[in-house]
């Protein structure tokens, strides 16, 4: 099947992917425009898996308000070089990440970033509450691993849901934008505020 350039320009707008792998997606699908996007994500995720380790020291540091100045976010994402820093893709994701910590409100990049105090404090009040419940002995690990999932989920910035499309989650953004991008990037840290709160 012959590939037409407007199909490939379609498509690596679609995705962000260079041209000669549209039109080897496109090849590869017979010209199915969402096989080829499938394929391509499919390619850049295992490919933004090998860049995870590359160092990155380039970037922003991105301001947001929310409410008339009611939250402020201040995030620092980095990128291996400051080309990609100043791309559009870059500063769309970085703007993104603020406004969904403006939303959701974590308090940690990542599970590894939960200080062990706070860990242990969060696996002891599970386990208190469930024996308060009547729990029997046996399924207790089960139940503080539950409610450590949930912790993670309301409190680490990697596994929230996007505010944007709930069916994507922090983690799964940054893998993408890694894939089309073409560089490591990572979270470095954030602070949120909101007026009136305590320090």
């Amino acid at each position: 099947m012959e590939i037409t350039a407007t199909q490939v320009k379609e498509l690596r707008e679609a995705t962000g992917a260079g041209v000669l792998d549209c039109r080897k997606a496109l090849q590869a699908t017979d010209g199915d425009f969402d096989k080829a996007v499938a394929a391509l994500r499919e390619k850049g995720l295992a490919s933004a898996a090998k860049k995870e380790g590359r160092e990155a020291k380039d970037g922003i540091v991105e301001l947001y308000t929310h409410g008339g100045g009611r939250v402020g976010v201040m995030v620092e994402v980095n990128c291996e070089t400051d080309f990609v820093a100043r791309t559009p893709q870059f500063r769309t994701f970085a703007h993104d990440l603020a406004l969904h910590i403006a939303a959701s409100s974590p308090r940690y990049v990542d599970v590894a970033n939960v200080p062990a105090e706070v860990l242990e404090d969060e696996k002891t009040k599970a386990r208190d509450f469930a024996l308060q419940e009547g729990k029997p002995e046996k399924v207790l690990d089960r139940i503080v691993a539950g409610r450590l999932e949930k912790f993670y989920l309301e409190n680490c910035l990697l596994r929230q849901p996007f505010v944007k499309d709930e069916n994507v989650t922090i983690s799964d953004l940054l893998k993408t934008t890694i894939s089309i991008i073409g560089e490591n990037i990572i979270i470095r840290r954030f602070a949120r505020w909101e007026l009136g709160e305590a320090a």
